[in-house]
């Protein structure tokens, strides 16, 4: 039975090869920090990962973990509803609900699964969601598995939105979701405008922040901080798998009511086993240490701007903005590809993105800076760039 299926698989595997779409996954064999060891036994700088705060590994947060496996075990084995809470689990709750402004906040296994089981709990057919086009799969995703009409709105285009509004004006419910920031190209939505929308045209406002989160805003709670519009935005989700600790987990930030029906109804929440105690531990640590100091804040703006600044000044095109996402433009898969390769032997740890994650033609190597980085180890990665694209120009 699975040998025609293997040979159609084999064939579709040599075509993505071919292409040149290929993703080989490297094996790092030292805890995720600034400098990483990888498996050819190489020490490289990591300049990818989404550990935006450096504190994936700080020994607070590994120490908070440790120290909850011995109180709280390793695991639940259960969902929440059953025998799945622990006093942890409301206690990190509460403090994401402290830190965000919002008024209650559900945990998810992770923000995948807080968009997947968002949409359709709380919209219906006669219902619509209007949607930024370059929103994450996880949006996508939710957004298909519910009933309600569907309509995308262009990345960022205020006058754009303003016209699938009117298209679903005869809706019971309008849902505008958007990212707060967009992976692929670190350009963050114009929450304001998008809430004077909403408001013009009563519409709900859901923002997916996992890429801001812990470090943008001027308290680190996100894009609504930001822009000042917590009190506007309906809906926040986001993970703890990047600036909050790195490990894995999501949530719904809300409405008390909305996060109320989401534990009577979401899928995800109601048939997943709840968030491991040593995780749930070491976010609400890192938590405390983001809402002591804005130290960790201050010297990702640092590193992010150095980085951007000499890169450009290098001759790089670096797309616009001052979030640590900083997409050094190539166009050419195959040239992205081959100078992620050299900057690797050249010890500098990142990866080219290509179609389709990111358009045709608009391949680029995406760096991602951290609070973990050194001055010195951003020169070193403008170095590198530069040494590398003379040694594949040459």
């Amino acid at each position: 039975m699975f040998g025609r299926m293997r040979d159609d698989l084999t064939a579709t595997i040599g075509e993505i090869r071919d292409a040149g779409l290929y993703k080989s996954e490297r094996v790092i064999t030292s805890p995720q920090q600034a400098l990483i060891s990888v498996a050819t036994g190489n020490e490289v700088l990591n300049f990818c990962a989404n550990n935006y705060l450096g504190l994936s590994d700080h020994p607070e947060v590994v120490a908070a973990a440790k120290q909850a496996l011995d109180r709280w075990g390793f695991g639940l084995s259960s969902v929440r509803f059953i025998c799945g809470t622990q006093q942890i689990h409301k206690d990190l709750e509460g403090a994401l609900s402290n830190f965000l402004g919002t008024e209650d906040t559900i945990l998810y296994s992770s923000c995948f699964d807080a968009n997947g089981g968002l949409f359709e709990t709380l919209l219906g057919a006669e219902d619509a969601i209007i949607s930024d086009e370059l929103n994450h799969a996880s949006i996508i995703d939710g957004v298909r598995l519910s009933k309600a009409k569907r309509y995308r709105y262009k990345n960022r285009d205020m006058a754009d939105l303003e016209a699938q509004l009117k298209d679903a004006a005869d809706a019971r419910y309008r849902l505008i979701a958007t990212d707060g920031v967009f992976s692929m190209d670190g350009y963050v939505a114009p929450l304001d405008e998008i809430c004077d929308l909403a408001e013009r045209y009563d519409a709900l406002v859901m923002v997916d922040d996992s890429h801001a989160v812990g470090f943008v805003g001027p308290d680190g709670a996100g894009t609504p901080s930001l822009f000042g519009v917590k009190d506007r935005v309906d809906i926040v989700t986001g993970t703890l798998g990047k600036a909050l600790g790195g490990a894995s987990g999501g949530y719904v930030s809300a409405r008390r009511e909305i996060v109320e029906l989401l534990r009577q109804r979401s899928r995800p929440y109601l048939f997943s086993n709840s968030l491991a105690p040593s995780v749930t531990a070491a976010s609400l640590k890192a938590l405390e240490l983001i809402g002591t100091s804005s130290a960790l804040r201050d010297k990702l703006a640092a590193n992010t701007q150095l980085f951007r600044t000499k890169m450009t000044e290098a001759g790089f095109n670096v797309l616009p903005g001052d979030h640590p996402i900083s997409p050094v433009m190539i166009g050419d898969a195959a040239e992205a590809g081959r100078l992620a390769d050299k900057l690797l032997e050249l010890g500098i740890y990142v990866i080219g993105f290509s179609y389709p994650v990111v358009p045709q033609g608009k391949a680029r190597i995406r760096v991602q800076l951290s609070a973990a980085h050194s001055t010195a180890d951003v020169e070193r990665a403008v170095a590198a760039f530069i040494e590398a694209r003379a040694a594949l120009a040459g």
